[in-house]
């Protein structure tokens, strides 16, 4: 806490930002530049062979009203990242302002990313939106996701009000491939609970794959996505898309379908070892 020159208390903020940067060389992805300011901390996991691995940590442990994150990845031509978050990001009752977290990922020509957060988990009355952007040059892949978990039923929490903000855009060769635009509140409980929307269901994920895999991989995709969520595939121009989308009772009944299809999505790379845990 610190106090204003009129003796007012006010609150201190999270704010944070890091960049990361690698290349090709010698082989094999190499870390080229590493920046970090305020809570946005960046770790480097030993790894013997691509892809490269970076870990993102939030050192204030969650978000309130009015924190600021910022995360950029830039991946060089043939370059190799995976992207993932020490912990589930918890975003806590927002007495006023929104708690926001912008991400920026590029990749170059024949390169590949995969941003692989853990589940982020809304508490009751929190106010969050988050943009993600994502720039892929020609020849370049990409898997995407983002888990949200609206309270925590185990612990006898329900995000019942709040708002709640996600936007996307990717673009391959500079040209949009898709974009997201999802707004929930002030009333989510409800919403959720509308056979239309989620029967009920508090967690969901959207995962989407840019590669020329992707069609080829739909069947197996359905199957693990189930009666709880669905899934399709489109070309691309030389690429193709996957998108697929979950939901399920609670967070742990969505990991046990996230985490297969993440291994099968993310190719020899597979599940980021952090989700093991």
């Amino acid at each position: 806490m610190d106090t204003t020159e009129h003796g007012e208390i006010s609150t201190q903020r999270v704010a944070g930002a890091a960049r990361l940067s690698c290349a090709l060389g010698d082989g094999r992805t190499r870390l080229r530049r590493l920046y970090q300011d305020g809570a946005a901390k960046i770790r480097m996991p030993t790894v013997s062979a691509d892809p490269l691995e970076a870990v993102l940590i939030n050192t204030a442990g969650g978000m309130t009203g009015g924190d600021r994150l910022g995360w950029q990845v830039d991946a060089g031509a043939g370059a190799s990242a995976s992207i993932t978050t020490q912990a589930c990001e918890k975003i806590y009752r927002a007495a006023s302002n929104r708690a926001e977290v912008r991400v920026n990922l590029s990749v170059g020509e024949n390169g590949r990313i995969a941003w692989l957060p853990q589940e982020t988990i809304v508490f009751d009355r929190a106010a969050f939106a988050r943009t993600l952007d994502v720039e892929l040059a020609a020849g370049a892949e990409a898997l995407v996701l983002e888990a949200t978990v609206f309270g925590r039923l185990a612990m006898g929490e329900r995000a019942a009000r709040g708002h709640f903000h996600d936007h996307w855009r990717v673009r391959q060769d500079r040209k949009l491939i898709h974009a997201e635009d999802f707004r929930i509140g002030p009333d989510i409980a409800a919403t959720l609970g509308r056979p239309a929307s989620a029967g009920g269901a508090i967690a969901m994920a959207t995962l989407l794959l840019v590669s020329p895999r992707a069609e080829a991989l739909l069947d197996t995709v359905l199957e693990i996505v189930g009666d709880q969520g669905s899934a399709s595939a489109w070309s691309v121009k030389k690429s193709g898309k996957l998108l697929a989308r979950l939901y399920a009772g609670d967070g742990y009944q969505l990991r046990q379908r996230l985490v297969p299809l993440i291994e099968l999505l993310n190719g020899r790379a597979g599940l980021p070892k952090l989700w093991s845990l």
